[in-house]
């Protein structure tokens, strides 16, 4: 559920109607609701009670501030995946024993400041990785803590670009070798083994392959113990997908999820992390954009609209789906028109929705792009030197911009031209 519905015939956010911030903010802007943020952290928080468990918000399907500090408010732990992500939480108010460091291509000197600062984990990806984490943590006399990441080959059954635990994926140690890995990092002086990490992928609308890779990781687990290794936690990572469009097909609910990781990890008495990103962010984001023209072409029309892919780039990456709908809500019963909604970046794959049928838009109306809270102002850009949008954060009545839109001004300001141009 959400908090951005139809009252006297405009859309809110929670008691805030859009217009009113189009007004002061100007268009395109994000809009984020806090009562929903709030409510789907709870639901993964409720699905696992009784058992001992952190929820660590993947911070790069959102890392703006404010958010994180709304989460990390409600007891929410972080999942970085760079250090600049440990910075804002740490500048956002979460301590370092609640931040979990995942991530491929970790450095030498991502994992010293880590280690200064303070950790809950590090997820290992590699043997090289696990290599330089020794050598770095004894440089600073520490053991520095962590899981190994490891690739289970289960397919996620997701689109190819986010499925990250099959065997042709990049990410984690097959978990055939996982054992020995194990036993290397055990052999380490600056090493202390605490856990293990799986993370299949995301937009996931089938419990199956989790339960699969849990089952994996129930076994090697055992395995471990029996090995020696004190094994105290399990990362099971993020991926349970949204309804980003309505269809037959629904995707699990937290409490589904969480009666599943009892039933097969349950037994085993460790502490389990969960890590999810879009699930509690998607659906508490907004896009709102106006129309600037309607176009007829030849045997279709455009709605073009003043956001584009530099800031919504979820349908050119991954084709995906947003629902859009019109901010001013139209009479029941209107004849419906096929639009394709475009923006006005110079490219073809700036394009959001093909042949979208929507009550008939003219220029200067608002729409707004549902389900725009995960991947989408964290992933947007200054391509075509288009200012980033502005992020707007609702409670209740209230609502502040939570980032400012830049200047023109401000983004050439950031080039330097080197003396000997002069």
């Amino acid at each position: 559920m959400d908090y951005f519905i139809y009252k006297d015939g405009t859309l809110h956010a929670e008691d805030v109607p859009l217009t009113e911030i189009a007004k002061e903010v100007g268009t395109p802007f994000y809009v984020y609701s806090a009562a929903t943020f709030k409510r789907h952290f709870e639901l993964f928080d409720e699905a696992l009670a009784g058992m001992d468990h952190l929820v660590c918000f993947a911070m790069k399907s959102n890392s703006n501030q404010a958010i994180l500090k709304l989460m990390a408010d409600l007891g929410a732990g972080m999942d970085v995946v760079s250090i600049g992500e440990y910075l804002r939480a740490k500048a956002a108010g979460v301590s370092g024993d609640k931040i979990v460091f995942s991530g491929v291509g970790k450095t030498r000197e991502e994992m010293q400041i880590a280690l200064e600062g303070g950790i809950r984990q590090f997820n290992v990806e590699s043997e090289p990785e696990l290599e330089v984490l020794n050598e770095v943590a004894l440089s600073l006399g520490v053991k520095a803590p962590i899981t190994i990441r490891v690739n289970p080959d289960v397919d996620a059954k997701t689109h190819a670009k986010i499925a990250t635990g099959k065997s042709e994926n990049k990410f984690g140690i097959p978990i055939a070798k996982s054992r020995d890995v194990y036993a290397k990092a055990g052999e380490m002086a600056g090493i202390d083994v605490i856990g293990v990490d799986v993370h299949i992928g995301s937009q996931l609308t089938e419990l199956e392959p989790f339960e699969l890779a849990f089952q994996k990781v129930a076994e090697l687990t055992e395995q471990l113990r029996e090995g020696g290794h004190n094994i105290r936690r399990l990362d099971l990572g993020g991926g349970l997908g949204i309804p980003y469009e309505k269809s037959n097909t629904v995707p699990p609910l937290p409490s589904d999820y969480g009666a599943m990781i009892k039933r097969t990890l349950g037994h085993l008495g460790c502490e389990i992390e969960v890590e999810p990103g879009r699930f509690i962010s998607g659906n508490a984001g907004l896009l709102v954009s106006s129309v600037i023209y309607i176009k007829e072409g030849e045997g279709r029309d455009f709605t073009i609209v003043d956001a584009a892919m530099n800031d919504l780039l979820r349908p050119a990456m991954y084709e995906a789906h947003h629902d859009i709908v019109p901010v001013v809500e139209p009479n029941a019963g209107i004849e419906k028109t096929a639009y394709d909604i475009v923006g006005p970046v110079c490219e073809t794959g700036d394009t959001f929705a093909k042949g979208r049928e929507m009550a008939p838009l003219k220029a200067d109306d608002l729409v707004a792009f549902r389900s725009a809270g995960a991947y989408a102002a964290s992933m947007a850009s200054e391509y075509n030197t288009r200012p980033l949008v502005p992020e707007v954060l609702v409670s209740g009545d209230q609502f502040a911009v939570v980032r400012q839109r830049p200047s023109y001004e401000e983004i050439i300001g950031r080039d330097i031209i080197p003396d000997w141009m002069s």
